[in-house]
């Protein structure tokens, strides 16, 4: 009985650490925006500008993406298909002023890095958002299962939560993944962020309060 409790005890635990990183996904909460918010939102959405690692020099570039890859090769076996996702990663959490690492931190959190991952209350894809932002502040043509699409969403969002927060990072991850004021998720993310994801640009000029 004792090897079998032992075995099953084995199990259990291979399965806990098999488990996605999603498992606290949540989902943003419908709030209703003011209009001159909609339409800022909107416009940081529309811009179809062709994403590029925002670097000062080319070997910066590269030394970040190679960085990166390495870690994710794991999760993302093709190369071509992780380096365009990272690619276009750092110029959404850029463009967003968010730091290119926290945002990995919190895909990784959320979906574990699966394209196609849908939580229980309907958030999609890597950063997991929901439909409603669509219809909020996108267009009919917005897929939140287009990679571009979902990191341009989800990064914005972010952004516009730390802006209703005053710059505090956890009260804003805690409306990003709808459980403001429990500290799981956002010491969750922080800690992948810190953790899995540390890199450390010359010359960043990104600040997010409460890091």
């Amino acid at each position: 009985m004792r090897l079998n409790l032992r075995i099953a005890a084995s199990v259990l635990g291979a399965l806990l650490l098999a488990a996605p990183a999603a498992a606290l996904a949540g989902a943003q909460k419908y709030e209703p925006l003011a209009a001159s918010v909609r339409a800022t939102l909107n416009k940081a959405i529309a811009d179809q500008a062709v994403p590029h690692l925002a670097f000062d020099t080319e070997a910066e570039a590269r030394a970040w993406l190679s960085a990166m890859s390495r870690r994710l090769a794991r999760r993302m076996p093709d190369r071509l298909a992780r380096e365009e996702f990272l690619i276009t990663v750092h110029y959404e959490a850029k463009r967003a002023g968010l730091d290119p690492q926290l945002v990995l931190g919190l895909i990784q959190v959320e979906s574990n890095f699966r394209k196609y991952a849908v939580s229980r209350a309907g958030a999609r894809g890597y950063m997991q958002v929901m439909p409603f932002w669509v219809k909020l502040i996108g267009g009919a043509d917005h897929n939140l299962f287009h990679i571009r699409t979902n990191l341009r969403f989800g990064c914005v969002i972010l952004r516009h939560y730390l802006g209703m927060e005053g710059g505090d990072l956890y009260r804003a991850l805690g409306r990003y993944n709808g459980s403001l004021g429990k500290p799981e998720y956002p010491n969750l993310v922080v800690r992948a962020w810190r953790r899995d994801w540390h890199y450390a640009e010359r010359n960043s000029d990104t600040r997010i309060a409460g890091r």
